[in-house]
């Protein structure tokens, strides 16, 4: 090796290679997190409030070998707090990672852990191949299974809501709701954003569009929050059948799960559901235009590669050109809370 190239070997002062391994080996602390989870521990320590570690593990039935490193790893992760030998949940982990509060988000995480965790393990071939690499690689149709066992489906539903309620939220306080008066969710699983929508403004009426199955998830979310008489269910599938009508159609979380033709064919069909001056709000983890910002749209949309045959999540602008060339007279892209966005397109 010249001098030269000896020199240009050297990294330079401020250059360091503690983020290339922090990301490289990221997947050590997810799976830390995803395992707690699945064993119950956020949960555990909300009931006891706090417990040693040899409590701990002994409710958890974990062995002793490495116990220890688990709850201490979880700590250097911000996930639990330890003072005097005692381990205790972090305000987030309290908020949302109970099981028994509402405020619950895990169960997204729950399906990462049994399902995603393992099948990005294959995102090289997906990306050699252009081919999904989960169930539909050994011949299954994970939907067509989930949709034929209720308990499965019940767990998918809430695994939605904990991805939705935030957006919910956040679309129920930003959307001028006073110039409408009815709402139908496209897609709707257990119905979390138009509860949001519905208990933030007395006035709304309207429900739910989503397959069959879904009917009795639906209707017991609902009746929880006191809005049987306000929010129902329609039944179909959104290909197949006309969607209801309404002064205002969301789809979240719908589109990206779609070709482009697809998601087209999907805007067709709400322009047509739609009243004149009427509004569909399409929220998902959008991209940002220069596509360098929101890395978990760009990583949702490889989740897309794994999990889909066409699936792509897109840009803002991409979902306004499709809107216009769909009839839509203006559209704009508006942030709701974490990744997700909101493009709005107005008939």
């Amino acid at each position: 090796m010249t001098e030269a190239q000896a020199a240009s070997a050297q990294p330079a002062a401020d250059v360091s290679p503690e983020a290339i391994m922090e990301l490289g080996l990221a997947f050590w602390g997810s799976k830390t997190l995803l395992s707690a989870i699945e064993l119950g521990v956020f949960s555990e320590l909300a009931d006891a409030g706090s417990l040693d570690g040899g409590a701990l593990r002994e409710r958890l039935d974990l062995h002793p070998r490495s116990a220890t490193d688990f709850f201490d790893a979880l700590v250097a992760l911000g996930m639990l707090e330890r003072e005097d030998g005692r381990y205790a949940n972090a305000p987030s982990t309290e908020l949302f990672l109970d099981r028994a509060k509402p405020s619950y988000v895990g169960g997204i995480l729950e399906m990462a852990n049994a399902r995603l965790y393992g099948f990005w393990g294959s995102l090289t071939e997906g990306l050699r191949t252009g081919a999904p690499q989960n169930e539909a690689k050994r011949g299954d149709n994970f939907f067509a299974a989930l949709y034929a066992e209720p308990e499965r489906l019940a767990q998918f539903a809430r695994a939605m809501s904990s991805v939705s309620a935030g957006a919910g939220q956040a679309i129920a306080a930003r959307f001028p709701w006073q110039e409408h008066s009815s709402v139908i969710d496209i897609g709707c699983a257990e119905g979390a954003v138009p509860v949001q929508i519905a208990l933030a403004h007395e006035h709304i009426t309207g429900g739910g569009f989503d397959l069959p199955p879904l009917e009795p998830i639906f209707d017991s979310y609902v009746s929880g929050f006191g809005l049987g008489e306000r929010l129902s269910f329609t039944g179909g599938d959104f290909f197949a059948d006309p969607l209801p009508e309404a002064d205002v159609l969301v789809m979240g979380h719908i589109l990206h799960d779609w070709d482009r033709d697809e998601k087209q064919l999907l805007l067709k069909k709400a322009y047509d559901a739609l009243p004149d001056g009427g509004a569909l709000i399409v929220y998902e983890a959008i991209i940002d235009d220069e596509r360098r910002n929101n890395a978990f749209g760009l990583l949702m949309s490889l989740n897309m590669l794994i999990e889909t045959p066409g699936g792509f999540d897109y840009t803002g602008a991409d979902c306004c050109a499709w809107m216009q060339q769909t009839g839509f007279r203006e559209s704009y892209v508006e942030r709701l809370v974490g990744p997700d966005s909101m493009v709005v397109g107005i008939k």
